[in-house]
């Protein structure tokens, strides 16, 4: 204001300062657009300052020498500019801004900002420029090598950037293996990735490195591997309290086992280190999901993408809500965009082939299937997913045989192809096979699932006894999981009919508070459902 009324106050490099110092301080309070109109003033304050040869000696030409080399560099105030821009949303005018700076006077900073927002914008080629331009000027620069990977640019080639550095400083040789395992992350070979990042975290200047331990855990469990997911997430935890990355992975594997208690723990926890990160509002809607309230997981999950928008773990806690709510069409979307963000991840696949298969779109489903068993390659994940689709066909039931046989081949554990096979052999009234098969795969593992399973597989050839201590084992591996309890309950009944009188009383009575309990669900899950400005991921 002083400056304004009276022009003569302060120099031009004084007011250039000035109209920084004022949008850095906009910035650093979220009012990004007020912050992008100052910055802009600055840019048009330092075109007069560089017109103007001569700076006004306010107090001697010794004294604003020096200022005038301490002003905010024109490039360094466009990236601020690039970063309101991005916390707008509006990555075109980011990139419009970036691309204004001549290539030469590009910083690493700006040509990763740059990178990020050509991958985002789909412009592929441009992005693996950009990266290549940081690792060439920081050869260390582990995000630009993730970057190209993804890119799917050869591990051979990303390495060949780094090899000069690996060289000439001491302790390096790990990269070279650290760069080949995550190339193996990036084209969807698990497998060798699990065994290259184990290999690395056995060495000694690596052992125990939170970022490897979270990678191993997406890892076992992008292979279907829950448990040691779960393990090594625990494991990274423990190295790091406050460690969020990841941490939506591990709380939906707590809550698909039943342990909801964990989950509600577990996001009270992130909420406490950080409300701005996607993973907390993902833990939380997660507990929400499978305490059936789906209302309140649509909201938290669009919750974390307004958070980050690259959350892949969010738009599938968002689509599985919208589609177990009937909003199929938009449940699509919001899978489609998982894919196109984690096009390695089995599980946006498979919520994408659930939508269809809920819409009786069984020619689209099985489109889909194909294509991730060619893309994906024939592993036990994807044999059962394909086999999953062929059993709604009547005309594909020989061939969902053929594939679950070959799935328990390559892996006898795995549970969902075992799940798929046993509901064949109840289609096909074989129930001892079918008892086979699920005493076989509980062996060395304890599934509520297969508990339940081999309880109903028990019943149908009158094996009561047994059949009940299947669903209590079952309950107590996860509570809330009520066909066991349906099981079970039904059980008790068929064996004291005098008991299950009363106990039909008993529960009318509990049915009318349980009706009430639902009601209160439903009152909350319209509150929630108020939140649609949350909602809607155009």
């Amino acid at each position: 204001t002083m400056s304004g009324n009276n022009p003569e106050l302060f120099s031009p490099s004084q007011k250039y300062q000035l109209l920084v110092y004022h949008a850095d301080s906009l910035f650093h309070d979220k009012e990004y657009r007020n912050a992008v109109s100052k910055y802009t003033m600055a840019l048009q304050q330092k075109k007069a300052l560089s017109k103007t040869s001569k700076v006004r000696p306010s107090t001697g030409n010794a004294a604003s020498t020096p200022q005038s080399q301490c002003l905010p560099s024109e490039i360094e105030v466009k990236y601020k500019m690039a970063e309101c821009y991005t916390m707008l949303k509006q990555d075109k005018d980011a990139i419009a801004i970036l691309d204004g700076i001549p290539s030469r006077q590009r910083t690493p900073k700006i040509n990763m900002m740059l990178a990020n927002l050509y991958k985002k914008a789909g412009q592929e080629r441009s992005s693996v420029t950009s990266y290549k331009e940081v690792l060439r000027q920081c050869p260390l620069a582990l995000d630009a090598i993730l970057g190209l990977l993804s890119l799917s640019v050869k591990g051979a080639e990303v390495a060949s950037m780094t090899i000069n550095i690996i060289q000439s400083i001491p302790n390096l040789d790990w990269l070279s293996v650290w760069i080949k395992a995550y190339a193996f992350v990036h084209t969807g070979d698990n497998t060798r990735a699990i065994n290259t990042i184990c290999s690395l975290e056995k060495k000694s200047l690596l052992r125990d490195n939170v970022d490897l331990l979270g990678s191993l855990a997406d890892l076992y469990f992008r292979a279907g591997d829950n448990k040691n997911s779960i393990l090594k997430f625990e494991q990274a935890q423990m190295l790091d309290p406050y460690l969020i990355k990841g941490m939506d992975v591990y709380g939906y594997l707590l809550a698909r086992e039943g342990r909801l208690e964990d989950v509600e723990n577990l996001g009270c926890r992130l909420f406490n280190i950080s409300d701005q990160h996607a993973e907390p509002w993902v833990v939380s809607g997660c507990h929400s999901f499978y305490s059936k309230r789906y209302s309140r997981a649509l909201y938290l999950g669009a919750k974390a993408i307004q958070l980050n928008s690259n959350s892949v773990q969010a738009l599938l806690l968002k689509g599985a809500a919208l589609r177990n709510m009937g909003r199929v069409q938009e449940a699509i979307i919001h899978f489609r965009e998982a894919i196109r963000l984690a096009p390695c991840r089995l599980d946006c696949y498979e919520g994408l082939i659930e939508c269809y298969l809920a819409s009786n779109s069984i020619r689209e489903a099985m489109v889909m299937a194909n294509n991730v068993y060619k893309t994906l390659g024939a592993n036990a994940q994807t044999l059962t997913l394909l086999a999953t689709v062929c059993l709604e066909d009547p005309v594909t039931q020989e061939k969902a045989k053929t594939l679950l046989d070959k799935a328990l081949t390559q892996r006898p554990d795995y549970i969902k192809a075992v799940v798929k096979k046993a509901e064949l052999l109840s289609r096909e009234q074989k129930y001892e096979d079918g008892i086979a098969l699920l005493r076989n795969a509980l062996a060395n593992q304890s599934d509520c699932v297969l508990h339940r399973i081999l309880g109903d597989f028990l019943v149908a050839v009158n094996e009561y006894q047994e059949a009940m201590d299947q669903y209590s084992i079952a309950l107590s591996l996860d509570p809330n999981d009520q066909k066991s309890l349906e099981g079970l309950q039904k059980m008790e009944k068929e064996e004291s009919p005098t008991d299950a009188t009363q106990e039909e009383d008993v529960d009318d009575m509990e049915g009318s508070g349980e009706e009430g309990d639902l009601e209160g669900s439903d009152s909350e899950a319209a509150q929630w459902a108020d939140q649609e400005q949350w909602f809607g991921m155009q």
